[in-house]
């Protein structure tokens, strides 16, 4: 396994995937990664769906324009479930958006650490899922993470490796 922070630093979000299939016990592993995230109080308040047929794969794809996903042969989807979720007490804070989240990050590292490309979809429709996957209903969905081969010639996106300043983005109590 890579050194965490190196991990970290060279996932980078694949937009050109060459459609390899990925071996079920792969599948696995990166589902393992999403299981073991920290939540609050381990309450675990999400879900994954892996979206593996092509039908159910074509379906989801017309819920977003981001097509250049279609080559991925697995398809993870994060949701978030309020009602799973702990809620801290002084201000009413519901952690389950704060929770899948976690998991898909897990996930996404799992995706990479395993050699695979991936990337965080947000822009998809949620109520056209929702109408053709009715038991997403419950869940605020969160993400899709495609899964595959990296293609040749991809390449990180110039603002990878541009962070804030420091100074900027933390602050020493």
């Amino acid at each position: 396994m890579k050194d965490f922070l190196q991990l970290a630093k060279d996932r980078y979000s694949v937009r050109m995937f060459d459609g390899a299939d990925i071996p079920k016990n792969d599948v696995e592993k990166i589902i393992e990664a999403g299981v073991c995230a920290p939540t609050a109080v381990n309450n675990q308040p999400f879900k994954i769906w892996v979206f593996e047929s092509e039908e159910a794969r074509e379906k989801l794809l017309s819920c977003t324009k981001m097509q250049f996903i279609a080559p991925a042969k697995v398809i993870f989807m994060i949701g978030a479930d309020p009602s799973a979720a702990w809620v801290r007490q002084y201000d009413g804070k519901n952690f389950a958006d704060v929770d899948a989240p976690i998991a898909a990050t897990h996930m996404m590292l799992a995706i990479h650490d395993l050699g695979y490309g991936s990337t965080w979809i947000g822009h998809f429709d949620v109520n056209k899922v929702k109408e053709l996957f009715p038991d997403t209903e419950k869940y605020d969905l969160i993400a899709l993470l495609p899964v595959s081969g990296i293609a040749d010639g991809c390449e990180p996106s110039p603002r990878h490796t541009e962070y804030r300043d420091r100074n900027e983005i933390m602050e020493v109590c």
